[in-house]
Formats: structure tokens, C-alpha cells, sequence
């Protein structure tokens, strides 16, 4: 069985940092519950708890994978896209 060729695709934009610590995406495609984001150097950044609002327009809450958090406020996240 041939490997699994992976591809990043754009998934959203930071919206704002929560009082939690949790960084908040507003989402431009479905990402489930538990998927890794990454920022444009394909370095993990955060991890999806759960998704929040509606349908239409959904947002993430997600847990950070780095220190750094501040630097992430307005960024542009992606998301691995089986190919």
C-alpha cells in the first residue's frame, strides 16, 4: 500500500487569544475535533478542543502546542489535507 502523501490546506485565521490561555480560529473549512494546526512554516501551534458557534460560521477553541502565543494573534492556520 503506497504512503499517505500529506498536503496543507488554509483552515482559518486567528481570531483573538481567550482569558483561558486558548487560542480562538475563526474557521474557513471543517477541521475535527482534536486536529493539529499548524502556522505557515508547518510548525504545530495548537490543537482543536472544540468547536464553538454556528454552523455557518463556525470558530475553534484550541489548545497551544508553543509558548509563544502573542505571536499567533491574526495569523493564518492550516491543517493537513489527505491527498
Amino acid at each position: 500500500m503506497p504512503a499517505r502523501v500529506w498536503q496543507m490546506q488554509e483552515v482559518g485565521k486567528v481570531s483573538h487569544l481567550a482569558g483561558s490561555g486558548r487560542v480562538i480560529v475563526k474557521l474557513s473549512r471543517a477541521v475535527p475535533e482534536g486536529g493539529v494546526l499548524y502556522d505557515s512554516k508547518s510548525a504545530r501551534v495548537a490543537k482543536v478542543m472544540e468547536l464553538i458557534g454556528p454552523v455557518r460560521s463556525p470558530y475553534a477553541s484550541a489548545a497551544p502546542l508553543t509558548n509563544n502565543t502573542r505571536r499567533l494573534a491574526g495569523r493564518r492556520l492550516y491543517a493537513e489535507a489527505a491527498r
